[in-house]
């Protein structure tokens, strides 16, 4: 059986033992998703507003059988027969130029959970993660993978509403097209950028890609405030299967890692008020009216 294989078959915890090339995710100092809370919170007053290139670009989303992945045509293969501008990351936290590559979405098969990172224990229904690798240091996704500073991760938490974020909206219409595992589709002129909250507030910190072999190489940006997900599309989320339409095995969904310890890692946030500073998380929780530029916006 092939490690994928095994992977699909055993849970996050055995991942280091499957593999011996995986034994970061058992033995890693620097492992990602984590439990974000509020009160260990550092306030650096010079980070940035992070930057990303607005432009519409075109790709393929995926079922690959563990995920959901949109993957950007590069700039010289293009599915459409014209060559793409990429789309760049700056700013925030980071010292580099990154590249947009991918997005990813994690969900649960019930709306009690699904996100991968989550919030003083509040989890979301899901999370979409928008993947970019350093090009000013690295030629490509692969390459920056296991490298230094080589993957900037900027998370965004879904939250349940009535109407869905338009370009999450886009992803999610090609669903039905990639049922089973192994399905494709292209997708075109999505805007990257406009997958962010209306927001510039974030968290940061230094972490690891979510599946094997979790390489400690990712600076994680998560957005402050989550977008929002219909029931719809959550449910065309859950009808996606592993498998294909001959032997379709298990549900697509819970595709999400547990938290990991964040030891003794800063949790970074900038870009804030003295009275942000003191803002706990809301999500709906313990006030009345949550404020739209506090640092954690639970918003029901």
């Amino acid at each position: 059986m092939s490690p994928m294989n095994k992977l699909a078959k055993h849970g996050p915890a055995f991942w280091g033992l499957i593999n011996p090339e995986w034994s970061l995710c058992n033995k890693g100092r620097r492992q990602s998703p984590v439990n974000l809370e509020p009160q260990r919170l550092l306030f650096d007053p010079n980070l940035r507003i992070l930057h990303i290139d607005k432009h519409r670009i075109s790709g393929t989303i995926t079922n690959t059988g563990h995920s959901v992945i949109f993957t950007a045509d590069n700039e010289t293969s293009s599915a459409y027969g014209t060559p793409q501008i990429p789309v760049n990351l700056t700013g925030g936290p980071l010292s580099y130029r990154y590249r947009f590559h991918e997005i990813h979405i994690h969900y649960g098969l019930h709306d009690q959970f699904g996100s991968e990172h989550s919030v003083e224990g509040y989890t979301f229904p899901a999370e979409i993660q928008i993947f970019g690798y350093n090009s000013q240091l690295y030629a490509n996704f692969s390459d920056a993978l296991f490298r230094a500073q080589g993957i900037v991760g900027v998370a965004v938490l879904l939250q349940l509403g009535d109407l869905s974020n338009p370009e999450l909206r886009m992803l999610t219409d090609q669903l039905e097209r990639i049922r089973y595992g192994g399905d494709e589709a292209p997708v075109r002129r999505i805007s990257v950028r406009d997958l962010l909250p209306d927001t510039e507030h974030y968290m940061t910190y230094e972490g690891s890609t979510t599946a094997p072999a979790c390489y400690e190489t990712v600076t994680w940006i998560v957005m402050n405030k989550p977008i929002y997900i219909t029931k719809q599309q959550l449910h065309a989320l859950r009808r996606l299967m592993q498998g294909g339409p001959d032997h379709p095995k298990a549900p697509l969904g819970n595709n999400f890692r547990p938290p990991q310890p964040l030891l003794h890692r800063p949790l970074i946030a900038g870009n804030t008020t003295e009275r942000e500073r003191r803002s706990r998380a809301q999500y709906g929780r313990d006030s009345d009216e949550p404020d739209d530029n506090s640092l954690i916006v639970f918003e029901p």
